[in-house]
């Protein structure tokens, strides 16, 4: 799978990039991140009537203002939408409405909007060719551009249908989890400005997939208003965890010197102090991007998250020795983190210390265990096994890394190789030939598509 950088983290955060729309970038794995989207999201995910173990939120890296589901039950952020949001009630404001989303099917139902929209481009299709058969041409042309304007507005008619859908679901689930839609309605009339600034049209529906931010504002304010939550107050404890995360989320994507304006030396806070350490160690200066969280740490001795920063800055800084013991603190205050372990695990294979070495291996199976989904993990699982000479194994850490990847032809390579080393009939056997397989069914689809 392309990577920004596969055997490299960027500070705190892992760069993944897994199978979205070509419009993201890019997904961003930060454990703090998504412990927060885990709390701030599961008494909404429950008012829906949804396990929230099963609700995953997943953070893209992608500067524009967006959030949408896929199949299953995954919400996508956009970065640059949290970098917009102004509370912790914004944001749980969009996640509602993208379990909305998720609770009423529609990406399952998308065939509803699509198919008749597909239909009606097929009879247009039918209708030019006759026309143009009997000698017509510009007739047949214009009534395949007429068929082709139905069919959007047919599908756009189906998608505003459902964001609406969406919206008034959210307002149920915002409600049942005594959460205020105040935030619901700021960030709709931010939208609102970028509309404006960007002229665009606000008596004009037709031609968009969403109703005009001007409608759902009205469609819901009175909804809102009316609700005892209206003038609940967001939690201190999340508003804060929040400002700490949007800040080490600017830190990590914006330009240093933006990251720099934003957050001056004048801003002691925490969010100050987070942002300003991740734009030091971007900018190679590590000793003051230790420095900041050298200050932090001493508010808070036993944060996992500024212990897990310390660390990778060491280790990135060319110190991993510095940063196994750090590293192993932050373990130690959050034990059941995979990716806090996974990160340790990398430390400890960087130092080259057979004894490490040792520490590692059970390390990764651990997070692993935890989340199969990390191809980094897999890599250094996959490093150790290969300095232990146990080829088989190393080459089916490769398949799993492969595969999470999207690559196929590595995926299918490295479990032949797996296939043809482990005893038959193994657990990890079979797991070489459940991948083989997945890889053979999707190279077989690629040159079906060629």
């Amino acid at each position: 799978m392309p990577m920004r950088s596969l055997q490299k983290f960027a500070a705190a955060f892992a760069v993944l990039a897994l199978a979205v729309p070509a419009s993201a970038q890019s997904i961003l794995r930060d454990a703090e991140t998504e412990a927060f989207f885990r709390d701030i999201s599961r008494d909404m995910i429950i008012a829906a009537g949804l396990e929230p173990k099963s609700v995953q939120i997943i953070l893209v890296g992608d500067s524009s203002i967006n959030a949408f589901v896929t199949g299953g039950q995954n919400i996508f952020i956009h970065s640059g939408l949290i970098s917009r949001a102004e509370s912790v009630n914004d944001l749980q404001g969009v996640i509602a409405h993208e379990i909305g989303h998720i609770s009423g099917g529609h990406i399952v139902r998308f065939n509803e909007g699509a198919g008749p929209a597909t239909n009606i481009s097929l009879l247009s299709l039918v209708g030019a060719a006759a026309a143009i058969a009997v000698g017509a041409g510009e007739a047949g042309m214009a009534i395949l551009g007429l068929g082709t304007a139905v069919a959007q507005g047919k599908f756009l008619s189906f998608t505003r249908d459902q964001e609406s859908r969406a919206d008034q679901a959210g307002a149920v689930y915002l409600s049942k989890a005594h959460l205020s839609g105040r935030g619901s309605i700021a960030f709709f009339k931010r939208l609102q400005g970028e509309e404006y600034r960007y002229a665009v049209p606000q008596d004009n529906e037709y031609n968009r997939t969403h109703p005009l931010s001007s409608t759902r504002i009205a469609n819901l304010e009175s909804v809102y208003q009316a609700d005892p939550a209206w003038d609940a107050k967001p939690d201190p404890t999340l508003e804060a965890r929040f400002k700490r995360v949007k800040a080490k989320l600017i830190g990590f994507v914006d330009e240093p010197q933006q990251v720099l304006r934003l957050y001056p030396e004048s801003d002691q806070s925490v969010p100050g102090r987070y942002a300003r350490a991740y734009a030091w160690h971007r900018s190679a200066y590590p000793e003051q991007a230790v420095g900041e969280v050298d200050k932090l740490l001493k508010t808070a001795p036993g944060d996992p998250y500024y212990l897990e920063l310390k660390g990778q800055i060491l280790l990135e800084s060319g110190k991993p020795q510095e940063a196994v013991p750090v590293l192993r603190a932050a373990v130690r205050a959050k034990p059941d983190e995979p990716l806090i372990m996974t990160l340790l695990g990398h430390a400890l294979i960087s130092d080259e210390n057979k004894v490490d070495l040792a520490e590692a291996e059970p390390l990764l199976k651990r997070a692993i265990a935890r989340d199969r989904e990390n191809p980094f993990a897999w890599y250094q699982l996959g490093v150790i096994y290969d300095r232990k000479g146990d080829e088989p194994r190393a080459a089916l850490a490769a398949a799993e890394r492969f595969n999470l990847e999207g690559n196929a032809t590595g995926a299918a390579a490295n479990a032949r190789i797996a296939l043809n080393g482990l005893p038959r009939g193994t657990p990890d056997w079979i797991r070489a030939d459940d991948i083989a397989l997945l890889a053979a069914d999707e190279l077989g689809k690629k040159k079906r598509r060629r």
